[in-house]
This record gives C-alpha cells, sequence and structure tokens, in this order.
C-alpha cells in the first residue's frame, strides 16, 4: 500500500471517528434536557393538579422516541414511567379520567419499549434512521443519473414506484467508458414491486453499477447473474436489459436477462422495431450465457428500454402492451424527444407496478 493511500485511510477512519463522538455526545446532550423537562413536567403536574394533566407526561416520550438511540431510550422510558407513578401517588384526588390518562400513558410507554427493542437491531434512533434509509433511496437515484452525453445524443431516464412510495424494485444504471466513447445503460426489474422490493433493488443496484464500471459488455450480465445466484435470496431473481453504445459510430451491443424487448424506432423508415435477444432471468440458473444483438442508430434513430410494469396490466397482456407502447411513443416522439419519456410513463402502465423507461436519441 502507497503512503498517500495510507494517509487517506487515516484520514476517514479519524473522521468517522469524529462524527461518532459528535453523535455520542449530542445523544448524551439530548437525554439530559428530556431528563430534565420530565422532572419540571412531574413538578407541574403535582403542584398543579387541575391545571396540568398528567397527559402531559407523553411529550417527553413522544420526543426521546426521536432523538433517542436504542441504548439509552428504554432507561429513558422507564424514567419517564417512574415519575409518572410518583405523580399518581402524590396525586390528592385520583378519579376515573385520571386514571385512564395513566393507562394509556403506560401502555404508549410500553409501545415505545417495543419498538426500541426492534430498533436495537439499526442500532440508531428515528430521525437518524429515517435519514439512513433517504440517503439510499437517493444512492439508487444518483447511480441511475444519466452521465453528460456529447450534444450529438440525448438520453432521459424516468422511474415510478407501485403506489407512489420513494423505493421501488425497478432501477436503472448508467456508466461512461473509454474516455466518454462507450455509454452503458442497464434497467433493472427486482423481483416483488414497491418497498417490499425495495431492500433488495439498493443492494442490487450498488453491485451492478461496480460491475458495470469495471467489466467490458460481454461480462456485465454473466457476472451479475453469479452474484444475485450468490446471495441466495428467497426471491432473488431480476429481468435486466443492458445496452452498449459506442457514442462515435452510434453502433451498439444488446443483451437481455429474461426482460422485455427493446424498441428502435428507425428515423429513415420512421417504423419502430422489436430488438429480441435470448437469456435467461438473473439469478436462477448457474453458468447462463446471454444472446447479443449487435445493430447502428443512425442519426435521428431512438431505443426504449422499459421494464414489463409499463406494458403489462391486468386488462392487458403482454404483446398488447408492447404494440400500445410503440403506438404511444410514435406519437409523442413526432413532438419531440426532449420529455418524451415523461409523458410515456405518465400515459402507461399501471400505478400499483413500478415503471422504468429509458430513452436514448441520436440526433
Amino acid at each position: 500500500m502507497t503512503a498517500p493511500a495510507t494517509v487517506q485511510r487515516r484520514v476517514v477512519s479519524t473522521s468517522r471517528s469524529a462524527r461518532l463522538r459528535r453523535t455520542v455526545h449530542a445523544e448524551s446532550l439530548w437525554l439530559t434536557l428530556l431528563m430534565v423537562s420530565t422532572v419540571v413536567l412531574s413538578w407541574a403536574v403535582i403542584t398543579f393538579q387541575q391545571s396540568v394533566p398528567m397527559t402531559t407526561m407523553v411529550l417527553p416520550l413522544a420526543v426521546g422516541t426521536l432523538l433517542l438511540g436504542p441504548g439509552r431510550l428504554p432507561w429513558f422510558v422507564v424514567f419517564v414511567l417512574l415519575a409518572l407513578s410518583l405523580c399518581v401517588w402524590l396525586q390528592d384526588v385520583f378519579d376515573l379520567r385520571r386514571g385512564v390518562s395513566v393507562a394509556v400513558i403506560f401502555l404508549y410507554g410500553l409501545v415505545v419499549l417495543l419498538s426500541s427493542f426492534r430498533r436495537t437491531r439499526l442500532g440508531v434512533s428515528g430521525f437518524r434512521g429515517e435519514s439512513m434509509l433517504v440517503d439510499l433511496r437517493d444512492q439508487i437515484t444518483d447511480q441511475g443519473r444519466l452521465p453528460r452525453l456529447p450534444e450529438s445524443w440525448y438520453a432521459e431516464s424516468v422511474l415510478r414506484s407501485a403506489g407512489g412510495t420513494p423505493f421501488a424494485g425497478d432501477f436503472t444504471v448508467a456508466n461512461l467508458a473509454d474516455e466518454g466513447r462507450r455509454l452503458d445503460l442497464v434497467v433493472v426489474d427486482v423481483s416483488g414491486k414497491g418497498e417490499e422490493a425495495g431492500t433488495r433493488a439498493l443492494m442490487l443496484s450498488g453491485a451492478l453499477s461496480g460491475l458495470l464500471g469495471a467489466l467490458p459488455p460481454a461480462y456485465f450480465l454473466p457476472s451479475a447473474n453469479r452474484y444475485l445466484l450468490r446471495q441466495d435470496w428467497p426471491e432473488g431473481f431480476a429481468t435486466a436489459v443492458h445496452l452498449s453504445v459506442d457514442l462515435d459510430s452510434g453502433e451498439y451491443e444488446l443483451r437481455t436477462a429474461g426482460h422485455p424487448p427493446a424498441l428502435q424506432l428507425s428515423a429513415g423508415s420512421g417504423r419502430w422495431s422489436t430488438l429480441e435477444t435470448e437469456g435467461p432471468v438473473l439469478g436462477l440458473m448457474a453458468d447462463a450465457t446471454y444472446e447479443v444483438l449487435r445493430g447502428k442508430l443512425q442519426r435521428g434513430d431512438s431505443v426504449l428500454l422499459y421494464t414489463d410494469g409499463l406494458v403489462e396490466t391486468a386488462l392487458r397482456d403482454y404483446s398488447q402492451g408492447i404494440d400500445r407502447l410503440r403506438g404511444r411513443a410514435e406519437r409523442l416522439l413526432t413532438k419531440g424527444v426532449e420529455g418524451a419519456a415523461e409523458r410515456l410513463v405518465a400515459q402507461l402502465g399501471a400505478s400499483d407496478d413500478d415503471r422504468a423507461l429509458v430513452l436514448l436519441h441520436r440526433r
């Protein structure tokens, strides 16, 4: 290992240690403030029994759920419930209304404890857990963001998840290779939909992004297949389409893994052709081979890569959906390619399924 690399690792380790110390310090400060506020509220409930209801003791519990990690939260819940018990003991009058309030608070404290025990596996507080999920969701978006292309090319990518949730089983990966002369586009459909496929899509998108940037086009799908087989997920299969385009000549290689066929518009004839290749679904067969289809994009030509959520619904079969996509794309592209992918996704497919579409056009 070189000296600069060693120094870089030390800097990263020091930065992580500093962030950890800041996090621990901030959580300790929040715990102190919450305990002080609990004491103040207990004093108010005892002193001003007619004005301050015991239900105010719910406030520190609710705030602690958001700010404290699973290591400190259970002890804070016990502290609040003990303070509540003291308030009950020192009440001059304890009627049915107060009894119901106390029962509700104790029940809420039990719910907080149970959620804290479940959160122990993650090891972070509510806000930090949500922030991590948002970062992971953004990672999918960043890896699917299309790179800056030469002026003679235009590309657009659109993703819609089932039910409008922020997590989806469909995702795209893009990469520029050979010093910007080759563009690789991959559209993947993980088994399942929406949030149930979101965790697998998060993990798979990072792996495929690394493979796409490190391997020649012919080795990408076989390597992705071996990766999925090693995961041994109960529903660990996925379909994918991989398009590799030489941006200088327009020549391309297309491979699919159990995925819907790509569509190509020929500007010369104005006709759409279906680009079908053979290849098994990723994650089901060892030593799978993937047939390659070679072609060329002339000026004015376009290619569509999409997932089955865009062409398949409960009321429309697969082949009809592709015909409908071809017809709708033909009308929309006559008005210009910019924004066409967004309009296609908005008009086609079902809202209860994930949908992804990539449009590549040579000007």
